[in-house]
Parts: structure tokens; C-alpha cells; sequence
């Protein structure tokens, strides 16, 4: 084998090298399994799975919105979504539309007592958000939502 028919050695450090205490997505998944726990009381008082919570939470800004853009946003499989939306719809906490613009996709609103629900949650949320940053300042804070918002436009794959 001639050496420019050799693959490149790869030469980026090992997760060893770089220590899971260092590796963003470690963190990041550290910080949401934190944050998904402290919200597991409240869910459960509600009959709630963390992504029909976050369903939810992300139909409070973008109500209405079709079921794949709600996968997207609630960061869940449409598998899983469309089950925990079943559930949802036998609670009366959401309602399913047919698309005016298209008949195969369906947009999903919460009802009142979906709004109520979330309500409920809210406060729960936000003591969580705001525990994971004690004691990092509205500079610091602002700096990192930039960066996430950065990093999350490298990856996604969709427009939103």
C-alpha cells in the first residue's frame, strides 16, 4: 500500500486525554438527566412522562404547531411523541387538528386544562433553570445561551 493511500492516523485527543469532565456532551447530558429528575416529582403528581412535559412546555410557545415540528422541538422520537400524545388527548390536555393546508398532517393545541397543567409544571421548571445557574452571571449566562444556540445551528437538521 502506498503511504498517500494510507488512512490519516487520527490524531484528535481520546475522551481519556480530553476527561469526561471536559467533554461537552457528557455535561450536557449530565446537566438534563439533573434537570429531567428534579421535574419527575411534579410530572408524576400529574400522570406526566418527560417528553409529554415537554410537549407541553414547547406547545405553551408554539401552540399549534404540526406533530414533526412538535417531535423536533420536545427533542422525542415521533414513535414515542404520538403514543404520549394518545394519552395527552384521553386526558383532555391537548387536542388533534387536521392540517387546513394539508390532509395527511395534523397540528396539535393544548386545552385549557393542558395550559393548566403546564402551569402547574412551570414554576417547577423554571426553579430547576435557575438552580442550574446559581452563581453565574447575566454575562456569563447570555454568553452561554449564545454558544448553545451556536452549536445547536451546526447540528440540527431542520430550519427551527
Amino acid at each position: 500500500m502506498d503511504t498517500k493511500d494510507r488512512p490519516a492516523k487520527h490524531t484528535d485527543p481520546t475522551l481519556a486525554e480530553i476527561g469526561l469532565d471536559q467533554f461537552a456532551p457528557y455535561l450536557m447530558n449530565r446537566i438534563m438527566g439533573r434537570y429531567n429528575a428534579a421535574m419527575q416529582e411534579e410530572m408524576a403528581k400529574l400522570g406526566l412522562t418527560t417528553p409529554q412535559m415537554r410537549s407541553l412546555a414547547v406547545l405553551s410557545v408554539h401552540d399549534g404547531i404540526l406533530i414533526r415540528e412538535l417531535a423536533v422541538f420536545a427533542v422525542v422520537q415521533q414513535s414515542t411523541l404520538s403514543r404520549g400524545l394518545d394519552s395527552l388527548a384521553q386526558n383532555g390536555l391537548v387536542r388533534r387538528q387536521p392540517d387546513p393546508d394539508d390532509s395527511r398532517a395534523t397540528r396539535i393545541f393544548l386545552t385549557d386544562d393542558g395550559r393548566a397543567a403546564f402551569e402547574r409544571l412551570w414554576p417547577h421548571m423554571s426553579d430547576a433553570y435557575q438552580a442550574m445557574f446559581a452563581g453565574v452571571g447575566a454575562a456569563e449566562k447570555r454568553a452561554f445561551v449564545s454558544t448553545l444556540q451556536k452549536m445547536l445551528k451546526n447540528i440540527r437538521k431542520h430550519d427551527f
